[in-house]
């Protein structure tokens, strides 16, 4: 049975602990809890926002309509052999407990990807990624139900359209599905990647130098936990900010005045920058806008430091975003969901 809820506080609902309403809240478990949804006036009738663990929004005002909490639940292995094996995750599984089960089975491929905040659902939407690993990598398919009638509809790789932080439900699709479940290809022999960021030094300070995957995951936690606030202790949605990609025209140019520049070369001839690093050299770390600010330990994320607004956070990230434009030429773009 349905439990339709009027204004409801979606606080609670959302890691930058912003206060905003919603005109109708409820929360789905399954495709038929869901399909029945489909059919209910107050759903037909209202602008629809689809949440899992709210941990890349920012809201910005009060929502007027529906907001729909994904629940669904479950993790299954569909097929296994004595290389790989297929896992179908629910959509409203916890993504870190998820990979935390993965590695308890001994499954490599997700152990980079410790403790990013979020449900399962999201993590194709933006292809989530860390550490030199995104979720392409071992994503199979995943199932998705029409937000018009509920109708079930599969998603292959080339189907997704995976770019970085992107996938075609943030943009061609967008509003269109719930994703009802994640089907990933896990191996259990994976070649292990510490070569990105400081995880071979952190083994190296763990003592260890034969690691194995739950040694990487702990390696990763570690490193994140040193680095990015608890949302629990100062609201906040990770990584607020894309690593701007660049043309290799202007990577020298910056190069040339900025020595200590922080770029890797990708395969299409262009640069990545460190978005965090920009932000840092505009001498932005610990600024303050009203309730909210940059974090002291990593620029890339804001946090809501003291009861803050939405329009608080956005209005800091749009300080931001100006203040590396001026210096660098460089234009950041938001990760987070805006509301």
């Amino acid at each position: 049975m349905l439990n339709i809820k009027e204004h409801v506080n979606l606080k609670p609902y959302n890691t930058f602990g912003i206060e905003a309403y919603c005109d109708y809240f409820v929360e789905v478990d399954s495709i038929s809890s869901f399909s029945e949804l489909t059919k209910q006036v107050v759903y037909q009738n209202n602008q629809k926002l689809i949440i899992g663990g709210g941990s890349n929004l920012l809201f910005t005002k009060d929502f007027n309509g529906i907001v729909i909490k994904n629940n669904f639940k479950g993790i299954n292995i569909i097929s296994e052999n004595s290389e790989e094996v297929l896992v179908n995750v629910a959509a409203g599984e916890v993504w870190h407990d998820f990979v935390m089960w993965s590695i308890d089975h001994n499954f490599s491929g997700l152990e980079n990807l410790s403790l990013i905040p979020g449900c399962v659902g999201a993590s194709p939407m933006q292809n989530i990624g860390a550490y030199g690993v995104e979720i392409k990598e071992t994503f199979e398919e995943l199932e998705a139900c029409s937000v018009e009638d509920a109708s079930i509809k599969i998603f292959k790789k080339e189907a997704c359209g995976f770019g970085y932080r992107e996938s075609v439900f943030k943009n061609k699709y967008r509003n269109l599905f719930l994703i009802s479940s994640v089907t990933f290809r896990l191996t259990k022999n994976g070649v292990l990647n510490t070569t990105y960021g400081a995880i071979n030094s952190e083994l190296e300070a763990m003592g260890i130098d034969s690691p194995t995957i739950r040694d990487v995951s702990r390696a990763v936690i570690n490193i994140r936990q040193s680095k990015l606030p608890d949302p629990r202790v100062s609201g906040n949605a990770g990584s607020f900010f894309k690593n701007p990609e660049i043309p290799f025209t202007q990577y020298l140019k910056l190069k040339h005045q900025f020595k200590d520049l922080v770029a890797y070369p990708l395969n299409n001839g262009n640069y990545k920058l460190a978005a965090g690093w920009l932000i840092e050299q505009c001498g932005l770390k610990g600024y303050e806008h009203k309730g909210a600010a940059v974090h002291l330990k990593q620029a890339l994320v804001l946090i809501n430091k003291n009861n803050s607004t939405g329009l608080d956070v956005y209005n800091l990230s749009s300080h931001v975003m100006k203040k590396v434009f001026d210096k660098f030429g460089v234009i950041l773009e938001r990760e987070v969901n805006i509301i």
